[in-house]
């Protein structure tokens, strides 16, 4: 509870500063979200040429859209403080980190918070709920709280991407670009159902970095297609944790880099 009250009250400071100008940060917003609009008109285009795409229809792949595009925009806002870590190796300003009586993982957690990100946020949630209004789905509290656990580990995926991003700067110093092929472009590609992929690029996204796991095969639930998918319905329900499972071993990482940081000094 100390750590979560101190969190909020560095959220409190973050949020504030951001508002210091606030035309800034409205416009901020707008141009966010004018970004995710086009991304989602691009694949509006596209499905007004071809109907549907591998048996989805394009509300369908809206409701991949809009979870994928909510769990992205949440772990940027929350998790920012990571992806711009390099910064804080380059200055030596990772070193003060160590002395102080709080763990690494927590401080550099708490370093940034993206407010500006709600207009992402927004903008998904808005797809995700007309995606809803257009679709058949017979919801039920279960649905719910499985949509609910699918989002948070979604955005607990996307956090560790960026743990991993932040702990090769141990190494590397600057954060190695490959990481936004999983993060940017694991937004891309999970806006579309995994069956139109070759098998190895489906397992590669399922056992390795498990994207899948936290939105296909959760949508495959929540729309009821699980049966048409051949993925076995034992899967597709255990599927949401391996967002919590990938965080925990990227957290485990994190450790194991700091124990072998060397100070930008040596």
């Amino acid at each position: 509870m100390h750590h979560l009250s101190l969190y909020l009250h560095f959220v409190k400071l973050r949020i504030r500063s951001q508002m210091a100008y606030r035309l800034s940060f409205v416009l901020d917003l707008f141009a966010q979200a004018s970004i995710s609009v086009i991304d989602f008109f691009m694949i509006a285009l596209l499905f007004n040429r071809f109907k549907e795409l591998a048996g989805w229809s394009l509300w369908e792949v809206g409701f991949l859209y809009g979870m994928i595009g909510i769990c992205f925009a949440v772990a940027e806002m929350m998790g920012r403080g990571f992806d711009v870590f390099q910064r804080n190796v380059v200055r030596g300003e990772f070193d003060t980190m160590l002395v102080r009586p709080l763990g690494t993982f927590y401080q550099v957690f708490a370093h940034e918070f993206l407010l500006r990100r709600l207009g992402r946020i927004a903008q998904a949630l808005a797809v995700l709920l007309i995606a809803n209004s257009q679709l058949d789905i017979s919801w039920s509290l279960g649905k719910v709280g499985f949509l609910l656990v699918s989002l948070v580990s979604g955005t607990c995926f996307f956090i560790g991407l960026f743990v991993i991003g932040a702990t090769s700067c141990f190494w590397t110093v600057q954060s190695i670009e490959i990481i936004n092929i999983f993060t940017n472009g694991g937004v891309f590609m999970g806006s579309y159902p995994f069956s139109i992929y070759r098998w190895w690029f489906r397992h590669f996204f399922t056992f390795i970095i498990p994207l899948a796991c936290v939105n296909y095969f959760p949508s495959l639930f929540l729309l009821e297609k699980v049966a048409s998918s051949g993925v076995p319905p034992l899967g597709v329900q255990l599927a949401p944790y391996a967002g919590f499972l990938f965080l925990g071993v990227t957290m485990l990482f994190w450790r194991w880099g700091v124990l072998r940081y060397q100070s930008t000094g040596h």
